[in-house]
């Protein structure tokens, strides 16, 4: 005997009290996903291969250039001459003192802590060159072809 509603009747429904956690599961898989997809592709993950690099000589001037090598071992060459750290800005300043054309070329090992190589050209844009050019190797050839492409 059912009276009004009373009763254990299946078809009286009333709040559930549960939490559907589906749709939340299913939106966590897809951003896992996508980062798991993205995260090889942060800026870690890239491999750069320094200092290789495709790009056209320079014209020749009428001065010779002056070059900073930077050596694996943290040395530091004006031209053929070592120089500390400590001197670089004052020899470039120094060097360049009757020069008209402020310019100087990297030589990094690839080796080198890029942090090292940005604290050299800091001493020089500190020393008043204005452009700063990096030296780098030409990409290889494709094996088989020479330097005509043949």
């Amino acid at each position: 005997m059912a009276m009004g509603g009373l009763g254990n009747n299946s078809d009286d429904r009333g709040p559930v009290a549960e939490i559907n956690v589906t749709p939340l599961v299913d939106v966590m898989l897809v951003l896992l996903v996508i980062f798991m997809v993205t995260a090889p592709f942060m800026e870690n993950g890239i491999p750069i291969q320094l200092p290789k690099a495709a790009a056209k000589a320079l014209q020749k001037e009428n001065e010779p250039p002056i070059t900073l090598n930077l050596t694996k071992e943290t040395k530091l060459y004006i031209n053929r001459e070592e120089v500390f750290l400590s001197n670089v800005q004052q020899k470039l300043q120094a060097v360049f003192k009757n020069r008209a054309r402020k310019e100087v070329f990297i030589r990094a090992d690839g080796t080198l802590p890029y942090a090292f190589v940005a604290q050299a050209m800091a001493l020089v844009k500190a020393a008043g060159i204005d452009k700063i050019g990096l030296v780098t190797l030409p990409p290889e050839a494709a094996p088989g072809t020479g330097p005509n492409g043949k």
